[in-house]
């Protein structure tokens, strides 16, 4: 295993929370419904959420030598998770998040299991903080979809 191939599973991560941090915007300001005051305070707080984890990603990866993305047009080339459509209800955003939640969740696994074979605890430990964050707000998402 290679720094190179950890450097391009962080980057990832870059590009996902950037995407994220763009969509939870979207569903912050475009959300209606009866579940209104709820979801956009929640939305606001993952966008806070979200671009410290950017910050923390693309910092790391200069620490390490590698270059993070830094254009939307990169991220976007680059994410596993889509940009919002702007037609999104309510629930398709809670469910929306949930699976992008998981996603991410799990490609940042692959990138701590990358991090400890090359015995990069500081990466792995910081991957692994942003994991357990995931997992608490997907399994709040599913108690909210009732799944």
């Amino acid at each position: 295993m290679s720094n190179e191939q950890l450097l391009q599973s962080v980057n990832r991560q870059v590009a996902n929370w950037t995407v994220l941090y763009v969509k939870l915007h979207n569903y912050h300001w475009y959300v209606k419904g009866p579940h209104f005051f709820t979801l956009h305070a929640k939305f606001e707080e993952l966008y806070d959420e979200a671009g410290l984890v950017v910050d923390e990603f693309a910092e790391r990866m200069l620490a390490l030598g590698g270059k993070p993305v830094g254009t939307m047009k990169e991220c976007l080339e680059l994410s596993s998770i889509e940009e919002a459509s702007g037609k999104e209800k309510e629930e398709e955003m809670v469910r929306t998040l949930k699976d992008d939640f998981s996603k991410i969740a799990d490609e940042i696994q692959q990138g701590i299991e990358l991090a400890q074979e090359i015995d990069d605890e500081g990466t792995a430990d910081m991957l692994l903080a942003v994991k357990k964050n995931l997992r608490k707000h997907i399994w709040m998402f599913t108690a909210y979809l009732g799944d």
